[in-house]
C-alpha cells in the first residue's frame, strides 16, 4: 500500500469501516486501498 498524506488513520478507517456491509466477500482491492484512492483524487485532482 502506498504512503500518502490523504491515506486514512487506522481511526478514521475504523469509523467508515463500521458503516460498511459486515459480511466480508474476496476483493482484488482492499476497500480501505479503495478509499484511500478516492480521497487522494478528491484532494489532489489528479494533476498530470
Amino acid at each position: 500500500m502506498h504512503k500518502y498524506p490523504t491515506n486514512l488513520t487506522d481511526k478514521q478507517w475504523q469509523v467508515i469501516k463500521n458503516m460498511l456491509d459486515p459480511k466480508e466477500r474476496f476483493r482484488k482491492y482492499s476497500l480501505r486501498s479503495v478509499f484511500d484512492g478516492i480521497l487522494y483524487i478528491v484532494k489532489t485532482g489528479v494533476q498530470w
